[in-house]
């Protein structure tokens, strides 16, 4: 599982397809979260503006990804 360190509160699932390269610019993200299964926390998300905290585990694409605080990394 790969771990994507944020220094805010949250992170929405749109900014983390972006910040993750998963997609190549934030306006992809509507698209691809309506042709692509991710789950947060082992449900499914469809919501581009979905806040994700830290030790929230996302899966899309057979990768796994927790969000972590940048506090947490040090």
């Amino acid at each position: 599982m790969q771990k994507v360190a944020i220094n805010t509160e949250y992170i929405t699932l749109g900014q983390f397809l972006k910040f993750t390269h998963i997609i190549s610019n934030g306006g992809d993200a509507k698209i691809y979260l309506a042709t692509t299964a991710i789950y947060v926390n082992s449900m499914l998300e469809q919501r581009r503006g979905r806040k994700l905290y830290a030790h929230d585990v996302v899966k899309v694409a057979n990768k796994e990804f927790e969000i972590v605080s940048v506090d947490e990394t040090k």
